[in-house]
């Protein structure tokens, strides 16, 4: 972290930079503010005021974090702000020990299920509770996640059968565009079987829509 520290110096210790860089250094017990300090940055371009031109050279460069990271740091501080703002109100506001933080990629994890088709609202509570008051990690939410995808496709057997035969149709049409344009390329096909083609590309586009 001594790196990190010598970039500190000389900054204005009440700006967002210097306050970046402190929270990146005790990164385990402050990413959420980290998180938060970063998305204004992101937002607001500031990390060109300070002589970076992208996001992504300005995070290498001088925090030492990888894109992927900073970038899930910033959906995992949204998400948050978001959809359970009273977590950082109250919550995080009284946490004063990294054991009592969730981590930002099992916050990651709670946004990718808010998003899923298939996870009920008593999931969704079900994995909030895992991670806010049980403190699971991520690994193994991401099995419980995937467990409870599984099961709700089982639940709904029309629902599955319906996304296979559309899989299904999306790749024979695009076999069968393929074959079309060779044919019609090569000329080794007659006329009228390269308009059969046609018409029946043109009903699968049809099945699509």
């Amino acid at each position: 972290m001594k790196n990190i520290e010598e970039k500190m110096q000389g900054l204005d210790q009440e700006g967002l930079r210097y306050h970046i860089l402190e929270s990146a250094k005790n990164f385990k017990t402050s990413w959420v503010e980290l998180g938060r300090s970063l998305y204004s940055a992101w937002k607001d371009k500031l990390y060109k005021e300070w002589g970076y031109n992208t996001f992504d050279n300005y995070v290498k460069s001088e925090i030492g974090i990888r894109k992927q990271t900073a970038l899930k740091l910033l959906r995992s501080y949204y998400f948050l702000e978001k959809e359970e703002p009273g977590y950082l109100r109250q919550d995080y506001a009284e946490s004063n020990e990294a054991s009592q933080i969730p981590g930002y990629e099992a916050i990651d994890v709670l946004r990718l299920a808010k998003n899923k088709k298939e996870i009920e609202p008593g999931d969704y509570a079900h994995l909030k509770k895992e991670i806010f008051r049980n403190g699971k990690d991520s690994t193994q939410l991401k099995k419980d996640l995937t467990q409870l995808i599984r099961q709700r496709q089982e639940l709904d057997p029309q629902e599955a059968y319906q996304k296979r035969r559309l899989t299904t149709v999306r790749r024979f049409l695009g076999t069968l565009k393929s074959l079309q344009r060779e044919a019609e390329l090569s000329k080794l096909l007659p006329a009228p079987t390269i308009k059969e083609i046609s018409l029946l590309v043109a009903k699968l586009e049809n099945e699509l829509s």
